[in-house]
């Protein structure tokens, strides 16, 4: 055998080698484009294009999230200073009436500020005191049963 021939067989040797390995990688190329056709749904582009759209919108989702916390915390501001807990409590006010017609009226927001609402019956008149409260001390000193309204209130 000629040293032409034996290296005109390697030579064709290498070459069917070539051509099975290049095979192999358009296969491979087409299941990565298949794929790449799956991400970016079937859309022309590649994918850092399809990486730097999507880091778009979730930069956007993310300040759209920072707007609801912020909205969230001022609603919670305007919450807290609601009237949101009341309570009343009934009793008599003095021995000889019965029915328990007199009443104190809690009306509190988060901060123990509000108003303390007391109506006193007797059989021949009926008085109202009003007293105020500020952070959970009032304008006035509260009786038994004010003081009770409002830790009924706050209890809720």
């Amino acid at each position: 055998m000629s040293l032409a021939l034996g290296v005109a067989i390697g030579a064709c040797a290498v070459a069917v080698l070539a051509l099975a390995l290049s095979l192999a990688m358009w296969r491979r190329l087409r299941d990565v484009r298949r794929g790449q056709q799956a991400i970016l749904g079937g859309s022309i582009g590649d994918v850092v294009e399809f990486a730097v759209s999507l880091q778009g919108r979730i930069d956007d989702l993310h300040r759209a999230v920072d707007e609801v916390a912020a909205g969230l915390t001022r609603v919670d501001r305007r919450l807290d200073g609601a009237v949101t807990n009341t309570s009343v409590v009934r009793y008599d006010a003095y021995d000889d009436s019965g029915g328990q017609q007199s009443a104190s009226f809690a009306f509190l927001d988060a901060h123990r500020t509000g108003t303390v609402v007391t109506a006193i019956q007797g059989r021949d008149y009926a008085r109202v005191y009003v007293k105020e409260l500020e952070r959970g001390r009032p304008s006035l000193a509260l009786s038994p049963e004010e003081a009770e309204a409002v830790e009924r209130a706050m209890a809720r």
